[in-house]
């Protein structure tokens, strides 16, 4: 009887716990084993620090693939990534930065980490090798540019070592050092090795044979260009927390914790990235998203129910870049166009996240090229925006009278399909018709910036250098070499020594008095020039879905998956 009173207590205890155990579990949530990603980059290329990557976006979605040794942080500040290795300035006659890569740094391929890494980015981004042209020597690296790269006179690097030590030339002193061999844009320089058919890139690149040379540039050029269902993925092993799976037109660009990988381990452990081209709005409403990153007003009923959102102005800068060929040769026309552009009706419609604050980002249309709203520099130097900020129809008139082009026709370009710019374009059509100038909307699904360059089209509308998604820093630096006469970003074709020597200067010098009155050149120069009309900072919707942990915005170039390795989506 005993035993039959203890087996029945013990079988009505264990359906307690059990019963218990179901009604908590209903309660509790779980950890989302994976997280989808919207972000309106277009992954073209896993190089971020060539043309084609820098113009599509790549540091926004590889800055937690391919490591370096900073990274753009949500505020738009350099953030030093010790995980991949220490860099700091040493005394010197000429300007020393010792960097120094993590001992245990290995890519997902197994192949460590060296400055062979260090000594390929310089290389092909330093403008120093060139071929025949037909206008005289072209760079043999299709580089977004060379700002930095180029103050660089050599870089000491024994093949498959981990330090490197960079000597800049003699008299040049870079202040933004930080901004060079960063993420997404050091790239496996043993991979390129292997495709050129060199032992390393150090040496190939120390002995200058043409032939070897043009074998490695090919590879840099176009050898990790991205295209969906047709990865070798030998070329793209990964040095961060995450290593491509697959990319794909239907499952997106899939990556997964890289188990080579030295530091902290990825929170989750997989990441679909959604770039430029997915049905943001369908795959919202599939529930296959955890966080959101999309220029606001950019996908048409996109529904965001159950996701914590907010509006932010963006450190890049909405614009309009024009070619300086084409029906925008003189410059005339350009004036004439900027004139009858409605940049303040813009930003009232379509500019705004949110309540403008009296001051900084966001504040009102953007008044300069390259210096930002929020920079103590800005009220001073956007005088001579001053007869752009209002729309002038009989001035434009005037002023396309006086080029002699009757009835101009405008193409403007960007990356469809985007609501908000398919919008801009359509009001600055109806306000330029006025002054006789007929625009045209030539917003495509396969619209990249290099179309302005090939005379496809007359103006480029998107971010900083005509980027379409995520875009721009707190040093600007993509702004400034984006109008350098010779840079791959530069697609418009601008050209003006001043402007050249102007930036140049900028870049080592640290006096306020000197760096206000060349900042102020500068925009008074590109206000005369118009080789972009500035709009207003780029305003961005960026969500995370309830549950979601460690979520925090990055209205930068570097997107809000600057540090999607420490996501967690409870749910």
């Amino acid at each position: 009887m005993r035993r039959s009173r203890i087996r029945l207590i013990t079988v009505l205890a264990t359906a307690a716990a059990v019963t218990a155990g179901l009604v908590a579990g209903c309660s509790t949530t779980n950890q989302v084993p994976s997280i989808g990603y919207a972000v309106d980059a277009a992954v073209a290329s896993y190089n971020g620090g060539s043309t084609l990557g820098a113009s599509s976006g790549a540091a926004a979605v590889f800055g937690r693939v391919l490591t370096g040794f900073f990274y753009t942080g949500p505020d738009g500040q350099q953030v030093a990534d010790t995980d991949a290795g220490t860099a700091k300035e040493v005394p010197g006659e000429a300007q020393t930065v010792q960097y120094r890569l993590n001992p245990d740094g290995v890519y997902s391929d197994g192949v460590a980490t060296s400055c062979d890494d260090l000594v390929l980015a310089w290389s092909a981004r330093s403008g120093k090798y060139t071929r025949p042209g037909d206008n005289g020597p072209v760079p043999l690296f299709d580089a977004a540019s060379t700002v930095g790269y180029a103050d660089i006179e050599r870089v000491d690097c024994v093949p498959g070592s981990k330090d490197a030590t960079v000597v800049f030339r003699p008299g040049r002193h870079y202040l933004p050092w930080r901004t060079l061999f960063t993420a997404a844009e050091l790239l496996p320089a043993h991979v390129v090795a292997q495709a050129a058919g060199v032992p390393d890139v150090v040496s190939a690149l120390q002995a200058g044979d043409g032939a070897v040379l043009g074998r490695i540039a090919d590879f840099w050029n176009a050898g990790w260009t991205m295209k969906p269902g047709s990865l070798d993925l030998t070329n793209f092993p990964s040095s961060g927390p995450y290593r491509i799976e697959s990319f794909g037109a239907d499952d997106g660009l899939v990556l997964v914790a890289n188990e080579k990988w030295w530091g902290s381990p990825p929170k989750t452990s997989r990441i679909v990235v959604w770039p430029k081209g997915t049905d943001f709005a369908a795959k919202a409403k599939e529930n296959a998203l955890g966080v959101v990153d999309l220029g606001a007003g950019s996908v048409a009923e996109l529904d965001l129910a159950g996701f914590d959102e907010q509006t932010l102005p963006s450190r890049g800068a909405e614009q309009l870049v024009l070619a300086t060929a084409g029906v925008f040769a003189p410059v005339e026309v350009r004036r004439a166009f900027a004139q009858c552009v409605p940049r303040q009706a813009l930003f009232d419609t379509l500019g705004k996240a949110g309540e403008p604050p009296a001051i900084g980002l966001g504040s009102g249309p953007l008044n300069a090229h390259v210096v930002q709203q929020d920079s103590l520099y800005y009220p001073a130097v956007t005088g001579a925006a001053d007869k752009y900020r209002g729309t002038d129809i009989p001035a434009a008139t005037a002023t396309l009278a006086s080029a002699g082009v009757p009835q101009p026709t405008v193409r403007i370009g960007y990356q469809a399909p985007d609501e908000r710019r398919a919008r801009t374009v359509a009001a600055i059509a109806d306000s330029c018709r006025g002054a006789g100038i007929s625009v045209v909307d030539a917003g495509a699904p396969d619209f990249t910036p290099v179309r302005l360059a090939e005379g496809a089209v007359d103006a480029v509308l998107g971010s900083t250098a005509g980027v379409p998604g995520p875009a721009g820093s707190s040093a600007g630096v993509t702004a400034f070499a984006a109008l350098r006469a010779g840079s791959g970003l530069d697609v418009g074709g601008f050209a003006n020594g001043r402007y050249d020597a102007i930036t140049d200067q900028l870049a080592g010098e640290d006096d306020s008095t000197v760096t206000l009155n060349l900042l102020t050149e500068a925009e008074n120069l590109l206000w005369a020039q118009l080789p972009s009309i500035p709009l207003f900072a780029t305003p961005r919707i960026i969500a995370f879905g309830h549950g979601m942990q460690n979520g925090i915005a990055g209205p930068t170039q570097a997107g809000t998956g600057w540090n999607m390795d420490r996501w967690v989506l409870q749910r």
